[in-house]
């Protein structure tokens, strides 16, 4: 594989960095290979930006800066807190899905295979190529249903206020995966 950490077959990412040059026309900042960390033979993520406050702050690319010092700092979870994440993950065939819940608004956008959301209520819901998912704070697994395709997806984690249902306040919960990774932070 030409990108590492990079355990699918499926096609290299490249990361397009965008700017602006002194005379304010847009420029290209920065093209660079994913930089993929494999959980499993199962799972790969690639981390593509993060950001630090809302709304974002681009002037004098101090986003560029605060991302690369959350990168640095060796502590982001899966959410950002204040922030947000924008992420690709691999799923290799048949991949067991692991139930988890973050503190967050998410988006996942399926871009290679198809791939199962698993609730914990009720049937999983099969996901296609192009489908979007809006992940409200729920538990939930992904689960690529394919016995010899990999899947990919693209995922927009958004911190967002403690969840109340009833009288419980939900918080994060990375189930069996709390043992590899590091926990978002974000909880009250």
């Amino acid at each position: 594989m030409s990108n590492p950490g990079q355990i699918s077959p499926l096609r290299p990412v490249t990361r397009h960095i965008t700017t602006h040059n002194a005379e304010g026309k847009a420029v290209i900042h920065s093209s660079t290979p994913g930089q993929w960390k494999a959980f499993s033979a199962d799972m790969a993520f690639n981390l593509i930006f993060t950001t630090s406050q809302f709304p974002a702050d681009i002037n004098g690319d101090a986003d560029l800066k605060n991302h690369d010092a959350v990168v640095q700092s060796g502590q982001l979870g899966l959410v950002n807190p204040n922030g947000t994440v924008c992420r690709i993950v691999d799923f290799a065939p048949n991949n067991p899905g692991i139930m988890h819940r973050t503190q967050s608004l998410d988006f996942g956008v399926v871009l290679e295979g198809s791939v199962e959301m698993v609730l914990e209520e009720g049937e999983p819901t099969l996901l296609q190529r192009g489908d979007v998912a809006v992940q409200r704070g729920t538990a939930h697994a992904w689960r690529n249903p394919s016995a010899t395709e990999w899947a990919r997806m693209l995922f927009v984690l958004q911190d967002s206020k403690p969840l109340v249902v009833g009288s419980e306040t939900l918080k994060e919960d990375l189930g069996v995966a709390a043992a590899i990774m590091t926990p978002s932070g974000n909880d009250p």
